[in-house]
C-alpha cells in the first residue's frame, strides 16, 4: 500500500458540471468554444433524446454504439467522424459512449490507428474539443483518461490511456439517469461501487484518492437501493451520479484489480453487460481480498452498512447484490462451464489490473471464483 509520501498525479475535467437540471450547460459551452459542427457519439436510445442537447450547428449523430464496443464499432464511428469533420465531439450515454467518444476525438483529425495507441500515454494529441455526458451512474468515464474497446479477434479489451483523452467539460446531470431500468441502475451501480473498492484497497491504493473511495462505497450503499426500487428518487438518482462520479476519480490514477480483470471475459467472450460481470464477480473478490487487506475491507463493509466480520464478507456482499434483483449465477447468464478454464486463462492475462491487486491471485484461483459463481 502507497502512502502520503509516494507521488501521484491526478487529473480532473477541465470544466464539471454536477446536479439536476445542468444539461443546459451542453449549449452555453458549444456556443462559448463557437462550435458549428457538433458530433454526437451515442447508443440509440439517447441518440434519439439528442435534441435536449440543444447544441448549436450542423449536428451530427452518431447512435450506434454497442454495449461492449468492439474495434468494427469504432471504426464505423472514427469513419464518419473523419467524413463530418468536427470541432465537437459529444460523449452522451453510458461508459461506452463516452469511451469510444474520448477515442474519436483523438483519431479523427490524424490517419493515427487505433492499434498505435493502445497503452499508456501513447497520443500525440487532440485539436477538437470533448464533452461528456453520462446518462447511468456506473463507469465513471467522463472523469477519466481511459477507454477500453474490444478486439474480435482476440476477445480481449484494449486500454488506451491518454491525458489527451480527458474531457474539456463534463455534465452530470442526474435527471438524465431518471429513464434507466431497475436491473442496469443496480449493475451499474455495483459498477461503481466496484471501482472504488478496488482502488481504495489497490497496492497503488493513495490518500489523496482513499476519500472518494470510501465516500463512493457509502453513496452506493445508502442510495442504490433506493434507485432500484423508485427510479424517480431525485435524490437517490442524484447520490448514484456522485458516486458514480468518485469512482471515475479513483480510475485515474489508481485504477481496478482484480474484480475487473475477472469480469472482463465474461463481457468479451459471453457479451454480458460489463456492470452486470462486476456485480457477479464483486463478492468474490472483495472476500479473497479481505485477508490481505483486513481494514479497509472493514470499512468498506461498514460504509454499505453490512456486518464487517471476515466471516461472512461474502455472504453479505453476495445477498447485498441479490437484494437488488441481480441475477449472480453465470450459468443463468449463459456461460458455459466448459468455458471457464479459458476465462481463467485470459483473466490472469490482464496484469495491468492483477500486478495491483493486494493478494496474489493465481489462475486456478480465478478458475475457482468462475465455478462458484456457476
Amino acid at each position: 500500500m502507497t502512502n502520503a509520501f509516494t507521488p501521484i498525479e491526478i487529473l480532473r475535467p477541465t470544466v464539471l458540471e454536477f446536479g439536476c437540471g445542468t444539461i443546459s450547460a451542453a449549449a452555453r459551452f458549444a456556443e462559448r468554444i463557437g462550435a458549428k459542427r457538433p458530433l454526437v457519439i451515442s447508443d440509440p436510445f439517447n441518440a434519439a433524446r439528442v435534441d435536449m442537447l440543444a447544441l448549436p450547428g450542423a449536428v451530427k449523430v452518431f447512435g450506434e454504439v454497442k454495449p461492449e464496443p468492439d474495434l468494427p464499432n469504432l471504426d464505423k464511428a472514427v469513419a464518419m467522424a473523419r467524413e463530418a469533420k468536427p470541432d465537437l465531439v459529444v460523449g452522451f450515454g453510458g461508459g461506452s459512449a463516452m469511451d469510444l467518444a474520448k477515442l474519436v476525438a483523438v483519431l479523427c483529425t490524424s490517419d493515427v490507428a487505433f492499434a498505435d495507441i493502445v497503452g499508456p500515454e501513447k497520443v500525440a494529441g487532440r485539436s477538437v474539443a470533448l464533452m461528456q455526458i453520462p446518462t447511468t451512474s456506473g463507469t465513471g468515464s467522463e472523469a477519466g483518461t481511459r477507454a477500453l474497446v474490444t478486439d474480435p479477434v482476440s476477445q480481449n479489451k484494449q486500454a488506451v490511456q491518454s491525458r489527451f483523452m480527458l474531457a474539456d467539460i463534463a455534465i452530470v446531470d442526474p435527471d438524465l439517469t431518471m429513464t434507466v431500468p431497475k436491473e442496469v441502475t443496480a449493475a451499474t451501480g455495483v459498477d461503481a461501487l466496484a471501482h472504488c473498492v478496488e482502488a481504495y484497497t489497490s497496492r497503488k491504493a493513495h490518500p489523496t484518492i482513499d476519500l472518494y473511495a470510501l465516500e463512493g462505497a457509502r453513496l452506493v450503499g445508502k442510495y442504490l437501493k433506493r434507485a432500484v426500487v423508485d427510479g424517480g428518487d431525485r435524490e437517490a438518482r442524484a447520490g448514484l451520479s456522485l458516486a458514480s462520479l468518485y469512482g471515475g476519480y479513483c480510475l485515474g490514477p489508481v485504477n481496478t484489480t482484480a474484480g475487473h480483470a475477472v469480469a472482463y471475459p465474461l463481457g468479451t467472450r459471453h457479451h454480458i453487460a460489463h456492470g452486470l460481470a462486476c456485480a457477479v464477480i464483486f463478492p468474490h473478490t472483495l472476500a479473497f481480498n479481505m485477508p490481505a487487506t483486513l481494514a479497509k475491507t472493514a470499512a468498506v463493509l461498514q460504509a454499505l452498512g453490512l456486518p464487517e466480520r471476515k466471516t461472512v464478507a461474502f455472504d453479505s456482499a453476495y445477498r447485498f447484490c441479490t437484494s437488488l434483483g441481480i441475477e449472480m449465477r453465470l450459468s443463468a447468464l449463459g456461460v458455459p462451464r466448459d468455458d471457464l478454464g479459458v476465462m481463467a486463462d485470459e483473466a490472469h492475462a490482464i496484469r495491468r489490473l492483477l500486478d495491483n491487486n493486494p493478494a496474489e491471485l493465481s489462475r486456478d484461483a480465478i478458475l475457482k471464483m468462475y465455478e462458484a459463481a456457476l
